[in-house]
């Protein structure tokens, strides 16, 4: 793993910038507060946690500014046809982000986007022309912004800076919660992501379809995902596959709803004194996490459970979903009888808000030490921390699914080696790949010289064939085409030679080769000499 000094310098170079209060709905909500979390950093061999000592005591001032006048002043974005240009010209693939192995939830709620907003924010942080291709990759355990840039420190500079106007955080606090990865280390962190070797659960599928996701948002129209990211997501996606395909590692509980229900299994009769088998059930929220939640509960023998919702489609289709299971259907007002007559209420909604916490279980007499559990599997949190405060009352939250799935992680040990194997093969394709780009200027040089030399042949040829009154200008046509075909097959071999170089040395090599037989160079030399006598 290298430490790359101009990530370290573009971190430091953003903590004398201002910051501005560009935030979602989701973080201006006055009872969100921001604590400093704990540096915890577990071993990660595909990670470079960017965790480096708060030395600065510089907090950052907040600016007001808009999506709007990010881009005053600042470069115009590039077209599509010049980033498929400076994709060929060295731009390298960085990851700077944070997740549930690094960050606590009160950061990583902070920088939340909702995908409807993925192409939004990625057009953001391209609109200052530092970066040149980004795509966001945000789920309920991870925030990364995946880009491709040829100048990294100016590109890093770009993308702390946009992180210190979503979150409102100062840099200090960002500092010791993002990692940050380049070249090779960022392709490999996406294809363990992708294969869910990096997930709290290793292994669950959700992240896969999530992935997929931001790979299609990259492509859109008003996606920024250019040939370099979106040729590495699609790579990432087909990697997913094969691991979910060709190992076991997707066997068994492979999602955080698996997990939640682990949790409150295991948890039920030291919290509540009660099997868990006769444990009344709640869920708030009708959503994809829901019905996960209730595909895994089923699995356990669920035969009743209360749904909480805004409206009644989401869980009549659940309803419809799983027969075998009676399940009430609650308008939200009805949330806190529910809360009264459940021993354990999981929340799985995408509120801003709390949907629960201290005050309002108060407020709704759910203070009398009752026992009740509270399972909190939503990012930003639906439930607040200080639930767990109230005699009786437990609450979780998905950093507490860690220990759940301790065990999981050590069964699928062997599962995680097959899998990093076939990973890796995927991981070399990309390079492999990203390293044949540096092959097109000397193809395009290549065949420039050779159209060259078969232009000026060919003006030689036709002048003395057309002299020839026998001579139409079909035939002649047919002698321009003769020539083009002789010139490609000449070059076939060796611009093929250029491709499948297997190594980054060997492509070197075969480089130099070719600049030399075909005296590319001594052209190069010949063309500036020419601009100078002129």
């Amino acid at each position: 793993m290298k430490y790359s000094t101009a990530l370290l310098a573009a971190i430091t170079a953003t903590a004398t910038s201002g910051t501005c209060a560009f935030q979602s709905a989701a973080i201006t909500s006055s009872r969100r507060t921001t604590t400093t979390p704990p540096s915890i950093y577990p071993t990660n061999t595909a990670l470079l946690a960017a965790t480096l000592n708060d030395s600065s005591t510089q907090q950052v001032s907040s600016s007001p500014t808009s999506a709007a006048t990010a881009t005053t002043g600042g470069k115009r974005k590039k077209t599509k046809a010049e980033r498929l240009e400076l994709a060929s010209k060295g731009l390298q693939v960085h990851v700077i982000g944070l997740s549930i192995h690094h960050a606590q939830v009160e950061v990583r709620e902070k920088l939340a986007i909702p995908e409807s907003e993925w192409n939004e924010q990625s057009a953001l942080i391209t609109s200052t022309g530092q970066v040149e291709e980004a795509a966001i990759l945000s789920t309920c355990n991870r925030f990364e912004i995946y880009f491709a840039a040829s100048d990294p420190h100016e590109a890093n500079a770009r993308v702390m800076e946009f992180l210190q106007e979503r979150s409102g955080l100062p840099v200090s606090v960002l500092r010791r919660n993002i990692f940050m990865l380049e070249g090779d280390d960022a392709v490999w962190h996406l294809m363990r992501v992708a294969g869910g070797l990096d997930s709290l659960v290793v292994g669950e599928g959700q992240i896969l379809s999530q992935v997929r996701q931001c790979h299609l948002h990259s492509i859109e129209e008003d996606g920024c995902g250019g040939k370099v990211l979106s040729r590495l997501l699609n790579n990432a996606v087909a990697a997913g596959k094969r691991v979910r395909s060709e190992t076991a590692i997707s066997k068994g509980s492979v999602s955080i709803s698996s997990a939640a229900v682990e949790l409150s299994e295991h948890m039920c009769m030291k919290d509540l004194n009660l099997p868990f088998s006769e444990a009344r059930l709640a869920v708030v929220g009708a959503g994809t996490m829901t019905r996960l939640l209730i595909t895994h509960l089923a699995s356990r023998g669920l035969e009743r459970i209360a749904i909480v919702n805004r409206s009644m489609p989401r869980p009549m289709e659940l309803q419809e979903q799983f027969p075998d299971v009676d399940i009430e259907i609650v308008l939200e007002d009805g949330l806190w009888d529910v809360v009264g007559r459940s021993d354990i209420v999981y929340t799985a909604t995408s509120s801003p808000d709390y949907v629960i916490d201290k005050a309002l279980l108060e407020e709704h007499g759910q203070d009398g030490g009752r026992p009740l559990m509270l399972v909190d599997i939503a990012v930003p949190r639906n439930i607040g921390s200080d639930s767990g405060e109230l005699d009786g009352v437990k609450a979780y939250n998905v950093d507490d699914l860690k220990a759940v799935v301790a065990k999981n992680t050590a069964m699928r040990q062997r599962e995680m080696i097959e899998a990093e194997t076939l990973l890796r093969e995927e991981a070399d394709s990309f390079i492999g790949w990203r390293e044949s780009l540096s092959a097109i200027p000397t193809i395009n040089q290549l065949q420039e010289r050779a159209n060259m030399f078969r232009t000026e042949e060919l003006k030689k040829c036709t002048r003395k064939l057309s002299q020839n009154d026998n001579f139409t200008d079909r035939e002649l046509e047919a002698v321009e085409r003769l020539s083009r075909g002789i010139v490609n097959k000449m070059l076939h071999g060796p611009m093929s030679h250029l491709r499948k170089a297997e190594s980054v040395e060997k492509k070197q090599a075969a480089l130099s080769e070719l600049s030399s037989m075909f005296r590319l160079d001594d052209e190069q030399g010949a063309r500036g000499r020419g601009r100078r006598r002129r």
